[in-house]
């Protein structure tokens, strides 16, 4: 099956999340992506790379699930930049690539002598890609960050939350995750634009701004009516703009189980009310009754589900054309689930050192040129001699050389 991204080669200084996660997307359709570490560091770019989750007992700066997760069929190279020889590596690298991607603080690349200017010098239509927390213009570029700072600072933590707490925020590192989707959509436009004109560019992109569209509604609430979030209650389960109730999360037996139920009208909660058959839901037969008495609805509902299994509630109100879903834990949706196995989501890919091992595949299937999964992430300096020779044309003997010297 042909590869959508064949042709592409990215040199790739990106790590943790956001910037690896960018660059696996691209992996999977085929583009060649060399991963660029550091020898002297043993791997500590990247805090994930001997970091849990682990397969088995085996410890090691290999053995780290999150990052074999994060870069599955890239290639591993590492080089000492701190040396003149392994520079000169780099630049004959960067003449034969398409892309520069990273995501260190602003400026990194700058320091080592490799920024735009530099790069472009190197290859002038080079598209170099640049992913940081607040980008490399304004007041905040001096500042470093992470995926939970981000979310805090743009406004995103304070928008999840339960009434009379703390804002609950969006997960461990959900801006990580998500910075990595606008990145590689923005290598993407860029090498469309390079196609069409020949220019390649620089794409400075600031992982804070990117969380700050994702609050449509809540700044522009603000900017129309001056109202913050915390006028009211944060619910992040409810419907926040009063056209839904009951919209939540509710309690079912079993371990921490819950069901989501929504009533978008009053059919569908005749619908619901016709079928648990309750005495106290014709109190709340128009939508103004039940945004009104909200608490005490779900309170109500929550009782009702409380005893019931959550999977046969799903089957049952689903029966009914009522919207629900059971909430599932990690478990339930990879194994219970046949439908993501049939699609693929999740590839089995083999490890050099840790074997085989399931990793996230990609939501969607192209017909003509779909992605695949087949390789697991490079274990440190993997594919150095493999690169140096077959690509950049170096002997054998240059790169036993460079190894003695320190260069990778």
């Amino acid at each position: 099956m042909p590869s959508a991204l064949a042709a592409y080669r990215i040199c790739d200084f990106t790590g943790q999340l956001a910037g690896a996660g960018a660059t696996k997307w691209l992996a999977a359709f085929g583009a060649e992506v060399i991963r660029i570490e550091d020898p002297v560091r043993q791997g500590r770019w990247d805090i994930l790379r001997g970091n849990p989750p682990y397969k088995d007992e085996r410890r090691g700066i290999d053995m780290g699930g999150a990052f074999n997760n994060h870069n599955t069929d890239k290639l591993g190279i590492t080089l000492n930049l701190k040396t003149d020889k392994a520079r000169e590596i780099l630049r004959r690298l960067v003449a034969l690539s398409d892309v520069v991607s990273e995501n260190f603080a602003a400026g990194v690349l700058e320091r080592w002598g490799f920024g735009y200017d530099a790069l472009r010098a190197i290859r002038p239509d080079i598209i170099y890609v640049s992913n940081c927390g607040f980008g490399h213009q304004g007041p905040y570029s001096r500042f470093k960050t992470w995926g939970p700072i981000v979310q805090a600072v743009s406004g995103l933590t304070h928008t999840s939350g339960l009434p009379d707490q703390p804002p609950a925020g969006w997960g461990y590192s959900y801006m990580d995750h998500t910075g990595g989707y606008y990145m590689a959509m923005a290598i993407l436009a860029a090498l469309l634009h390079r196609q069409r004109t020949g220019e390649g560019q620089w794409v400075d992109l600031a992982c804070t701004d990117a969380a700050l569209t994702l609050n449509g509604p809540a700044l522009l609430d603000w900017t129309v009516n001056q109202r913050g979030l915390r006028v009211a209650p944060v619910y992040s389960n409810r419907d926040q703009h009063g056209f839904m109730a009951p919209h939540n999360i509710y309690p079912c037996a079993g371990d921490d189980d819950w069901i989501a139920i929504a009533c978008r009208d009053d059919a569908e909660w005749a619908s619901f009310s016709a079928l648990i058959n309750q005495p106290w839901t014709g109190s709340f037969s128009g939508l103004s009754a039940r945004l009104e008495g909200q608490d005490e609805l779900d309170r109500l509902i929550s009782a009702w589900t409380s005893t019931r299994d959550k999977f046969e509630t799903e089957s049952l109100l689903r029966a009914h054309h009522i919207p629900v879903g059971a909430v599932q834990k990690p478990s339930e949706r990879i194994d219970r689930d046949a439908t993501t196995g049939r699609f693929g989501l999740w590839p089995t890919v083999e490890h050099s050192a840790i074997g085989k091992v399931r990793v996230d595949g990609q939501p969607m299937h192209f017909s003509v040129t779909d992605w695949q999964q087949t390789r697991g992430a490079p274990c440190l300096s993997e594919h150095t001699r493999q690169v140096l020779t077959g690509l950049l044309g170096y002997t054998d003997a240059e790169v036993d050389a460079f190894q003695a010297e320190g260069v990778l």
